[in-house]
């Protein structure tokens, strides 16, 4: 928090929202003129370590239970806190409305709501995580696949859960499950696809989102696509639904090839992954960012280092063509992506020299630092990988950064950044006026449930950020992919002409960006 302002916050006893309203309330507050930021949350013991990080945390909020709602702002003068805070029961009061109105169309437990459509066979469930996991059961039970897009459900439920719903050959996709196509349909965080051969089951929604476009623009498409929550593959799950989810799109008779999508699975986890592939004949493909590719090879895998080379390995093996014509087609790119960076770094001035990555979306910042840390020294993040350096506060950048905007650090009291842009817009506006930033390099996701209208959130900010550097006498490229489909609502060639136009320089995928992002970078160091 800038020293010029103040922290002021309530605290409402045993009132409880869900998750999304409260973000909606902190977004309505940070909209204020007087405000610098806010945050409105359930005094859970995460959200208050949380709020601690940010700096947001006031002696009032460490005496609360799980059941209060914590409401804080940052303003540069008191009295007007004191205002601006007396309005919160107004803005409570409209989502109590909202709430009235909207309890006599929608059932509220899912009993009721297989009362109303006895035919379904999955629940969306989105509940503060508290909630979330016995809501779950309930659907299970029922005989309900279930994706969970809740977090902070507790592990040991998370377990539990998985393992009943594999007892019943059903899916539990979480928690903090973001994406899922079944049957054509976008679940949450989700593009619109075409329908094909290809079946993903991904530990990352972002990586899940990047791959499924890019297969459907090369004019492929997609079967099934499962997401199983990030914490599946780690050692305490053991991949109970990565291995479910392998097996479901094995069965299933319209997959032809399956595409895995995840971290670096803990050893005995790709080992129980290993045994279940070694009993299926489809062709896999592997994206295990990070892993030891010869490792992976002797598994007998396809192993892809990047999303985008697994995504078109994909495509190729699902029109049973050679994965020569991928390799050339990247070995081709890569030389082209080297002669754009010598045309770009001759373009700069001494003393720019970093590279600043600002990203929406997890997996992008992560597979950026895969495919950067053999080619940047001193990289550092909210979020390191490997021998990267962990940054001593996520709101300053040191050297080569490449933040994920989505952590929670970033997320208490807000909606994720592929919503809401203002915390990142702020934050490419800091590093323009940075003097030693050479390259910024974004993600933008489009689809389901993110912004509708990008280009009128990000580009005036664009602008704002080349107009301060041309006034320093500087060159400030920033680079750009676009994860989408021309189908989406936000029609992904109108989103790409319009970055286009305002000088961005766009990239068919993450891993391409970040390529040229470091070639440049490099050829400013020799």
């Amino acid at each position: 928090m800038s020293d010029k302002t103040m922290i002021k916050g309530i605290v409402k006893k045993g009132e409880y929202y869900d998750s999304v309203s409260l973000m909606k309330i902190a977004q309505k507050l940070r909209e204020l003129p007087d405000v610098a930021d806010s945050a409105v949350v359930m005094a859970s013991h995460e959200n208050k370590a949380i709020l601690e990080a940010a700096g947001m945390m006031i002696d009032e909020f460490y005496q609360t239970g799980e059941n209060d709602l914590l409401i804080a702002i940052s303003c540069r003068d008191r009295q007007i806190a004191d205002r601006i805070l007396e309005t919160v029961d107004e803005l409570l009061g409209s989502l109590r409305t909202h709430d009235t109105i909207a309890s006599g169309i929608l059932p509220r437990t899912i009993p009721e709501a297989l009362k109303i459509i006895p035919e379904a066979n999955l629940a969306l469930i989105s509940v503060a995580g508290k909630y979330a996991g016995d809501q779950a059961m309930i659907a299970l039970q029922a005989g309900l696949h279930v994706m969970l897009f809740s977090d902070n459900v507790p592990l040991e439920k998370e377990i539990g859960l998985k393992k009943y719903a594999a007892q019943k050959n059903l899916l539990l996709m979480g928690p903090d499950c973001g994406t899922a196509i079944i049957n054509s349909i976008p679940l949450g965080f989700a593009n619109a696809i075409n329908r094909g051969n290809i079946g993903i089951a991904a530990a990352s929604g972002t990586g899940l989102q990047e791959v499924s476009c890019i297969i459907s623009n090369e004019g492929a498409g997609i079967s099934q696509a499962i997401g199983t929550g990030g914490r599946d593959i780690s050692a305490a799950v053991g991949g109970i639904m990565f291995i479910e989810a392998i097996k479901a799109l094995a069965a299933n008779p319209y997959t032809q090839a399956l595409l895995l999508i995840s971290k670096p699975p803990y050893p005995d986890v790709l080992s129980k992954i290993a045994s279940v592939l070694s009993n299926i004949t489809k062709p896999i493909i592997a994206v295990f960012l990070g892993a030891d590719i010869e490792q992976l090879q002797k598994l007998d895998l396809h192993a892809a280092t990047s999303l985008e080379e697994g995504a078109l390995m994909a495509v190729a093996i699902s029109r049973n063509e050679s994965f020569t014509n991928v390799a050339e087609r990247l070995r081709d790119r890569d030389i082209q992506l080297a002669k754009n960076a010598k045309l770009e770094s001759g373009k700069f001035k001494n003393g720019q020299r970093y590279l600043r990555g600002l990203f929406s979306g997890g997996t992008f910042c992560y597979e950026s630092q895969v495919l950067l840390s053999d080619v940047l020294p001193d990289i550092y993040s909210n979020a390191p990988w490997g021998k990267n350096h962990k940054l001593a506060s996520p709101l300053k950048s040191e050297k080569h950064t490449l933040i994920d905007m989505g952590d929670d650090e970033f997320t208490v009291g807000r909606l994720h950044p592929m919503i809401d842009y203002s915390l990142r817009n702020k934050r490419i506006l800091d590093e323009a006026n940075d003097q030693e930033t050479a390259v910024i390099l974004l993600d933008l996701v489009l689809g389901y449930g993110v912004i509708e209208n990008p280009l009128q959130e990000i580009i005036p900010i664009i602008k704002d950020a080349q107009r301060i550097a041309k006034t320093k006498n500087r060159y400030l490229p920033i680079i750009c992919s676009v994860t989408g489909t021309d189908k989406d609502p936000q029609n992904r060639q109108a989103v790409i002409n319009g970055l286009r136009e305002a000088g961005v320089l766009v990239m068919e995928t993450n891993a391409s960006a970040c390529k040229l992002a470091g070639l440049i970078i490099k050829d400013l160091a020799k």
